[in-house]
């Protein structure tokens, strides 16, 4: 639609200045008018504002005079509807796009939600698509929603307000990640959404040591501190490079790269009588190995036994190359 506006535009364009070239010409030469009358003239002709002639007409300039004013009005009014067309059919996008984006929010739910979407945000916003898990993005600056709303679902609004976590659809959510720059604005995000969804899982940002604590204190389940993670990833390339890199490997991109994958019970309970870890069998099936274990009231058992119980509502950290993975998700269905 911009093309076709952009060519419309540069026509009309072209076609008035050909307009006031051709008037200003036809003054000089047919009323012998002097260059600065004859764009005068021109001007007061096709604009219709009724100032009167800087000397009488002959009937050559008369008849020359109609014909200008003929022309330019239908060249001004081809113009102004270029320019009307444009804004009305930019502003009904507009409305259908935002009506649209409404729609599909009021059908999200136990969906996540990202407070901005700068350096982290997007961080997470790729990690997120990547393993196809529904979100949304509520973001302030226009530029930046301009920029990515073609692979982005996005809300414009700040998130501080709680009317916008409501029509982001806190209520239904199953996560809130605040990433904004200002540990102060986060601390309110923290502290509306914790108000709205009693339930909500919440992981936030802080940029200071003193504002992890007020977070949790705020509502926040867990604080990320990206200064300090970054540092001590760099000093841990010091101390052991070689666990580290091979860590690094351990890839969590998405479904074609992915190394680690957390799956639950209840993925295996209809096809696998698994009352132990022995009983999954996963090495032999799939070539993955169970290397972590979450209980129902969440604790972590890292090399778990074979002949661990296995309860409902836990979960099982696998480790394997992206076929195996692979592998493992199309036999037991898992999404």
């Amino acid at each position: 639609m911009i093309k076709l506006f952009k060519s419309k535009f540069y026509l009309a364009l072209t076609l008035m200045l050909v307009v006031f070239v051709f008037g200003v010409f036809g003054y000089r030469y047919i009323s012998g008018f002097s260059w600065v009358d004859a764009c005068y003239m021109t001007i007061i002709t096709v604009t219709t504002v009724g100032f009167s002639e800087v000397q009488p007409l002959d009937a050559n300039g008369k008849i020359f005079t109609i014909f200008l004013i003929i022309s330019s009005v239908f060249i001004f009014a081809f113009a102004i509807s270029v320019i009307t067309e444009y804004i009305l059919s930019r502003n009904s996008k507009e409305l259908l796009k935002k009506k649209k984006v409404k729609n599909t929010i009021k059908k999200m739910s136990n969906h996540v939600v990202v407070c901005g979407y700068g350096r982290n945000g997007m961080q997470a916003a790729e990690r997120l698509r990547a393993y196809k898990k529904p979100f949304l993005v509520i973001e302030k600056d226009k530029e930046i929603i301009e920029k990515y709303e073609d692979d982005i679902l996005f809300i414009e609004g700040d998130a501080n307000d709680d009317e916008v976590l409501i029509e982001a659809g806190i209520d239904r959510a199953q996560y809130l990640i605040a990433t904004l720059p200002d540990d102060a604005a986060n601390l309110f995000v923290v502290l509306s959404a914790r108000q709205i969804n009693k339930k909500l899982y919440i992981i936030s940002r802080a940029s200071l040591v003193n504002s992890q604590k007020k977070l949790q204190l705020a509502g926040a389940n867990q604080v990320i501190m990206p200064d300090k993670i970054g540092g001590d990833h760099m000093a841990s390339l010091v101390v052991m490079p070689d666990l580290i890199t091979f860590m690094d490997k351990l890839s969590v991109e998405g479904e074609h790269t992915t190394n680690l994958e957390e799956v639950a019970i209840e993925d295996f309970a209809d096809q696998v009588d698994c009352n132990s870890l022995r009983d999954l069998d996963l090495r032999k099936k799939t070539g993955c190995t169970i290397i972590g274990y979450i209980a129902p009231d969440g604790e972590y058992i890292i090399n778990p036994e074979a002949d661990m119980k296995l309860q409902p509502k836990s979960k099982v950290i696998v480790l394997g190359r992206p076929e195996q993975i692979k592998k493992l998700n199309d036999m037991f269905h898992i999404a």
